[in-house]
């Protein structure tokens, strides 16, 4: 049985032309920097970069996690479209590789004309008690392994999860030397990504940001806004792939439990975000309060509240039903609003603690996503035109055949 994809001109000049929007956008910021004095100018520049190349990074890393996670659990679901989050976790690489320059370039180069490092405060911060107290962990040599170690690990078991999958094609019928091999090494991935993404990563890349400020569920906090929107963009491939005609073994019952995983994560997230928010509005201790009066009260109060309606209400109110998830146009339309909303999420967590009141949404924040969004549709399009769409050797093929929700 053979599934092969074809990608069509459309899809292929589509993200050439999200790519070079990117590219002609990034050109321009540059270029704008030379005629503007200002340090706010310089801030978004890098703030902007850093927010994208962090956030494709986390949601394609989030598709390696899911192959570990359910290979653990010798769930069959998956095997139906595995080569999709296969296809996406191959190229953590190339986001990782983006966000290392750009995390390099934002710690150890970036400073404003007073040579303040304005998004990594503790980078140049000298006197300062509550920062220098940190200092044991939140140091330049710190992030630099932890960034490099993490990359290098994510992008090490993407592309071997994907190797072991299309090596099991070409072994022996029934054989399940790889299968036991993949289930080993996925316990080894999830203690990574406990080690990384669920603790050290967003406290390094994302929470230092306010150094001043900690919260003992922001990892997990970014976990799930991660884990929400690459649970999306699945589903986006999936949707796409059925209309062109791929994915034979793919029904309405796997549609269905990929739109459950969306629809329970987005309250997983509020859960979060609820937890977060309320514990420390109640104990209302300055320092801590501090992170979310700017968010809720100042210039970013409207993103707040869209940041709440889009990943809360919208989901709930739309994906509750059993209908809906089984529903092509709603479960797409879906999932970009919560890839949205979720980048609106990472937005909010980023920008306000450098740009103060100074911030915007328009053209260059726009044209940078669009160009990662273009990067990513090329990457993992070229990824599975390369090989079969079907793991017609899994030893699970035949369950996930018969799957019913």
């Amino acid at each position: 049985m053979n599934d092969r994809f074809v990608i069509p001109a459309r899809l292929r000049n589509t993200s050439l032309a999200l790519i070079l929007i990117g590219v002609i956008t990034l050109i321009a910021g540059a270029a704008s920097l030379l005629t503007s004095h200002a340090d706010t100018d310089k801030t978004r520049f890098w703030l902007v970069l850093l927010q994208d190349s962090i956030f494709f990074t986390l949601i394609t890393t989030v598709s390696v996690f899911i192959q570990a996670a359910v290979s653990l659990a010798q769930g069959a679901w998956i095997v139906s479209f595995r080569r999709i989050p296969e296809a996406i976790g191959a190229n953590v690489w190339v986001f990782g590789l983006i966000a290392v320059i750009v995390l390099f370039a934002v710690a150890f180069g970036f400073t404003d004309s007073h040579g303040i490092n304005t998004i990594y405060q503790w980078t140049t911060a000298k006197g300062d008690k509550i920062i220098e107290g940190k200092s044991a962990f939140l140091n330049k040599g710190m992030f630099a392994f932890f960034t490099l170690t993490a990359i290098g690990l994510w992008s090490f078991f993407g592309i071997k999860f994907r190797t072991m999958s299309l090596n099991q094609d070409n072994a022996p019928k029934n054989d399940t030397k790889l299968y036991w091999k993949v289930f080993r090494l996925s316990g080894v991935f999830l203690l990574v990504y406990a080690l990384t993404q669920m603790s050290t990563i967003p406290w390094l890349w994302i929470m230092s940001i306010d150094a001043h400020w900690f919260s003992t569920l922001f990892s997990w906090y970014t976990f799930a806004s991660a884990f929400v929107s690459g649970m999306s963009l699945i589903m986006l491939w999936m949707v796409y792939l059925k209309n062109q005609g791929n994915l034979v073994l793919v029904t309405t019952e796997h549609m269905h439990d990929v739109g459950k995983f969306m629809f329970a994560f987005s309250i997983f997230w509020t859960y979060l975000w609820f937890s977060q928010y309320m514990l420390i509005w109640y104990a209302n201790v300055p320092e801590e309060t501090t992170y979310f009066v700017m968010r809720q009260h100042g210039p970013y109060s409207i993103i707040f509240y869209a940041n709440f309606i889009i990943n809360f209400v919208m989901p709930i109110l739309i994906l509750m039903a059993r209908p809906s998830k089984r529903n092509y146009f709603t479960v797409t339309f879906m999932a970009l609003v919560i890839i949205f909303g979720h980048w609106l999420d990472y937005y909010q967590m980023m920008m306000p603690g450098p740009l103060k009141a100074n911030w915007h949404i328009n053209w260059y924040e726009i044209g940078v996503f669009m160009g990662f969004a273009g990067l990513l549709i090329f990457v993992v399009s070229r990824t599975l035109a390369k090989s079969s769409l079907i793991a017609h050797n899994n030893i699970l093929v035949k369950e996930t055949s018969i799957h019913i929700a």
